[in-house]
């Protein structure tokens, strides 16, 4: 495979707070990486490939997902064997991919799952499929949120931490996720349950940073929220009830948030008589505290990052285009949404070398479609859109 330019398209790169007109692309479909870009007169004795005048951004970067989970089980499909959970993982990914995601960011993966899958991904025999950066297994405190057999490591102070960290590195992990809170989907605890310790945190963040690895902390309600903050976490997870106090220090940390809207929004608007009433309620009576105080953290100036928390009840795969219109209700206009994918999330990822952007020299991972998704945030969810992971059409 040699260059190829895409033509006729309108260009959104994921940077600008507009299209540009009459573009094209060349790619190096052997590295998969962008050549050139540019609008006007062609390069000259390259095949084109024509889009019509179609709209082209950049594949979504989710860095909340659990493609181990089942999103039709209340519980998360807990229980099944481990063959049976990689097959469905697999076909996770796939559902990814079509939606226009193209890079994963995993935050808790059954039975090491993820580790296992990039691995095979690296070597050239897992393909077809987003890029991942996995995690492998929480860490939780025991009985905590995410104490399940095959899901999580029980650390109960700072040194079962350290001993943890250092082994789920050893395995494989290039995401750290520790829960510091109680969550939706475990009966036994609530969103202001404090869990892991400020000291025990700290401890892993400390051990993880060694390693240039980034963590990423469960926190939904306080004090946990303050907690992940005080042990230095690099991004808080949902962040429900985040206060201004904390959303003030997380831009003095330069700490992200993910606020996986997506996630609390399908459960109260299909869990009705399908689900405890104890799940639905903590998602419902939630919901409207997390609109008000996201969109304060956001007027703050806090970094929002792309996750959807996919694999979580009613939570799909191919749910990540829908992430988009609901952080516009918080203020941000379409591109803005799209920068907490193709900017924040990469540059939490640590990947904005080689991913988010559309620039020269880095993978033409893109999707294209009919409708403007500068205009319509909506645009992006378009079913049959094309999806391009190294300059190769996918779907």
């Amino acid at each position: 495979m040699g260059l190829i330019t895409f033509k006729n398209l309108m260009l959104f790169d994921g940077k600008s707070q507009e299209n540009l007109a009459h573009a094209w692309i060349t790619v190096d479909q052997s590295s998969g990486r962008i050549q050139q870009i540019g609008n006007g007169d062609l390069p000259s004795d390259i095949p084109t490939i024509d889009l019509n005048g179609q709209y082209v951004m950049p594949g979504f970067i989710n860095v909340h997902t659990h493609i181990s989970l089942d999103p039709q089980a209340f519980d998360g499909g807990f229980g099944k064997s481990q063959v049976e959970t990689t097959v469905l993982a697999y076909q996770h990914l796939r559902e990814l991919l079509k939606s226009g995601v193209t890079f994963i960011r995993e935050c808790g993966c059954l039975f090491d799952l993820d580790i296992e899958l990039s691995k095979m991904q690296q070597k050239g025999l897992l393909t077809d499929v987003p890029t991942i950066m996995p995690s492998g297994r929480l860490f939780v405190m025991t009985g905590g949120h995410g104490d399940a057999p095959g899901a999580a490591y029980q650390v109960d102070s700072p040194d079962e931490m350290r001993k943890a960290v250092r082994q789920g590195l050893k395995n494989g992990a290039q995401n750290i996720k520790m829960v510091a809170t109680g969550g939706v989907m475990t009966p036994s605890d609530f969103m202001d349950d404090p869990q892991l310790s400020t000291e025990e945190m700290t401890a892993g963040v400390i051990e993880a940073h060694h390693k240039h690895k980034r963590v990423s902390v469960h926190a939904e309600g306080n004090p946990g929220i303050q907690n992940a903050l005080d042990a230095h976490a690099d991004s808080i997870e949902h962040g429900f009830y985040v206060t201004a106090k904390e959303a003030q220090q997380m831009v003095e940390q330069d700490t992200y948030l993910t606020p996986t809207l997506i996630a609390e929004w399908v459960i109260t608007k299909y869990g009705k008589n399908k689900i405890p009433s104890w799940e639905l309620n903590k998602a419902a009576d939630a919901l409207d505290d997390t609109y008000k105080n996201l969109t304060r953290a956001y007027q703050l100036g806090v970094k929002f990052t792309c996750g959807t928390d996919a694999g979580t009840v009613f939570n799909g795969f191919d749910q990540t285009p829908a992430e988009f219109e609901l952080l516009t209700k918080l203020g941000m206009t379409p591109a803005q949404a799209y920068q907490c994918s193709s900017i924040n999330s990469a540059e939490l990822c640590q990947i904005q070398a080689d991913y988010g952007t559309l620039e020269t020299g880095k993978f033409a991972d893109f999707i294209v479609l009919k409708n403007n998704p500068l205009e319509d945030v909506k645009a992006v969810q378009q079913t049959d859109k094309q999806v391009y992971l190294h300059g190769l059409r996918q779907f």
